[in-house]
């Protein structure tokens, strides 16, 4: 598919008694805050990504989501209060690990949810890079979001809220140094 970004599937690994995190590049990144519920894991870490300077995620299985809040830089300007990835996520021995099954939503509150990347779905759907029964999934998970947000009133927090997995966020961070 002419202009889509196809790469493999993204993993991800959430070491909680390592304190650390190992994003997609291979890169181990110190974690500030673990904290496992019945519901998910909730992570926040310092990032010198050039763009943001920050990351907090709950990784929610059993909705098929990573909910993620990036604490943009100065000057960086992105509009979007909540970042959801519609991922696989598996736990074993205090060691979580995220598939990223391609599609995106972006919430703000009072406004309509966004997917992106269902084109990134379809051309790893159909070059192999995911079966059909994980494109099945992400399509579920997307839908149930959408969905859920949508009936809330467009608030991706009280959904969540409502289906079993109310989300705490820090109060305040501090961003790491830029790159």
């Amino acid at each position: 598919m002419a202009g889509v970004d196809l790469h493999p599937v993204k993993r991800e690994t959430f070491d909680v008694e390592g304190s650390v995190n190992i994003d997609p590049k291979g890169f181990v990144r110190e974690v500030d805050v673990y904290r496992q519920t019945d519901f998910g894991l909730y992570m926040a870490r310092g990032a010198d990504h050039p763009r943001f300077g920050y990351l907090e995620s709950w990784l929610l299985p059993g909705l098929g989501l990573r909910a993620n809040i990036f604490y943009f830089r100065p000057g960086i300007e992105e509009h979007q209060e909540f970042y959801l990835d519609v991922a696989e996520t598996t736990q074993r021995d205090g060691v979580w690990t995220t598939r990223d099954l391609y599609v995106d939503l972006i919430s703000n509150t009072g406004e309509p949810v966004e997917v992106v990347d269902i084109d990134e779905l379809a051309a790893a759907t159909s070059t192999g890079y995911i079966t059909a029964a994980d494109a099945e999934k992400a399509i579920e998970a997307t839908l149930n979001a959408v969905e859920g947000i949508t009936r809330h009133g467009d608030d991706a927090m009280a959904w969540l809220a409502s289906a079993g997995a109310p989300l705490t966020w820090a109060d305040h961070v501090e961003l790491f140094p830029a790159p």
